[in-house]
């Protein structure tokens, strides 16, 4: 596939919309004149799709691609480059559009493919190789990405170096996958090395370096708060000033702190970041945005450590109708919401308005969870200590599950 020089320098200078403005009149132009399947139109539509991803026009790519996809496997082969190309850059655009499924569908046989045409240690291999693992991570087959970033990390370096920007990617993938998967020693033992490396190799102030140091906060952040802290403090700062205050990089790093010194319990300290966090958030994402909600649940929460029950009753009411709205009732974060909001409502001397919460919770939570759950275990002693307080001792008796020492506050 081929570009036109000027597109070719306005893509390569960020100039999406200028790229645009010139791929959509010429394949207009040589669909007339050419008509739909003369290679130079094929390249055409296939540059313009590409603008649109790079443009962030996900679905106006996809209706290119699928359709030009089809084409090249009809008129060049399955096996042409440019139909792989093509078949790539659609599960790129799927992927990048939540159809995660439909991307590995296109990424799995395409792997096969490259690696017979190729070879395995091809450049157009080792990345589809990287392409797969991200699909599979964002499907939550965590063990899947492993199974695949492992030897590729390896085989990178040999192949590339182990500076080489597609090595160091890798790296922070495989940190990535192991931390979600909940082994956070072995995510660490890659990041703080890779740290290093992207300091001396991309410079402290790169993007990439930037993401490495708020990975690496994230996952000192089970077990070390200090040392998150450390992290995110001077990182909040880089944000701001690199990247400006409204960026969404600079806004989760104010959050990541917040809930650091949170877990420190500086709670004043987290406080004082999360009130301006939400009113920015609200302004710049909109009150409905997963962000959103997630921060006024935790400015809920410290609000409740700092003991200011009633400002946390005032977030959390709205909070709870907003969630059992945009996620569902039986969404686990709106059931969250609902057994925090009782605890609230007793620590307010509301007994029977966190009985009228719990009684429900509690059928909710077998129902869903089941009876040995967590979540359904400390619902019940919930409900067993409301009933205990208001002085209903024989049914606190009959649901509790174990000795109550407090209520639970689910986060």
């Amino acid at each position: 596939m081929t570009k036109q020089p000027k597109v070719v320098s306005y893509q390569d200078a960020g100039r999406t919309q200028d790229a645009i403005a010139i791929l959509e009149p010429l394949l207009a132009n040589r669909e007339r004149t050419l008509g739909g399947e003369h290679l130079d139109t094929l390249s055409t539509r296939y540059n313009l799709a590409t603008a649109y991803q790079a443009g962030g026009r996900t679905q106006d790519a996809i209706a290119i691609l699928e359709p030009l996809l089809a084409d090249l496997e009809r008129i060049l082969a399955a096996e042409h480059p440019n139909t792989l190309r093509t078949r790539y850059n659609l599960a790129t655009a799927y992927q990048a559009g939540g159809r995660t499924q439909d991307a590995i569908a296109i990424y799995e046989p395409l792997l096969a493919d490259r690696q017979r045409i190729r070879g395995a240690e091809h450049p157009d291999t080792l990345a589809s190789r990287g392409n797969l693992a991200n699909a599979y991570q964002d499907a939550g087959r965590t063990q899947d990405a492993i199974g695949i970033l492992e030897p590729l990390v390896a085989d990178l370096e040999r192949i590339l170096g182990g500076e080489h920007p597609n090595a160091l990617a890798s790296r922070g993938n495989l940190a990535n996958a192991y931390h979600i998967g909940g082994r956070t020693q072995d995510a660490i033992g890659i990041y703080e090395p890779l740290l290093a490396d992207l300091e001396r190799i991309l410079g402290a102030e790169h993007p990439n370096t930037l993401r490495t140091r708020n990975n690496l906060a994230i996952a000192y952040q089970e077990g070390r708060s200090q040392d998150a802290i450390g992290i995110y403090e001077p990182l909040v700062a880089d944000r701001e000033r690199i990247l400006g205050g409204e960026h969404p990089d600079t806004l989760a790093s104010r959050g990541n702190l917040a809930n650091a010194y949170q877990d420190a319990g500086r709670t004043q300290d987290a406080i004082t970041i999360y009130e301006p966090l939400l009113a920015d958030l609200e302004r710049t994402l909109g009150a409905e945005h997963p962000d959103t909600l997630d921060t006024r649940n935790r400015l809920a929460n410290a609000y409740q450590d700092a003991g200011r029950t009633q400002d946390a009753i005032t977030i959390l009411e709205p909070l709870l109708a907003d969630l059992e709205r945009i996620l569902g009732a039986e969404h686990a974060n709106a059931l969250r919401s609902r057994n925090n909001l009782a605890i609230l409502y007793q620590d307010a001397g509301r007994t029977q308005d966190a009985i009228t919460i719990y009684e429900p919770l509690l059928a909710d939570l077998e129902r869903i969870l089941g009876a040995e759950h967590p979540d359904t275990l400390g619902s019940r002693n919930n409900l067993a200590n409301a009933y205990q307080a208001a002085g209903r001792t024989a049914e606190a008796d009959r649901v509790r599950n174990r000795p109550g020492d407090g209520d639970t506050f689910i986060v």
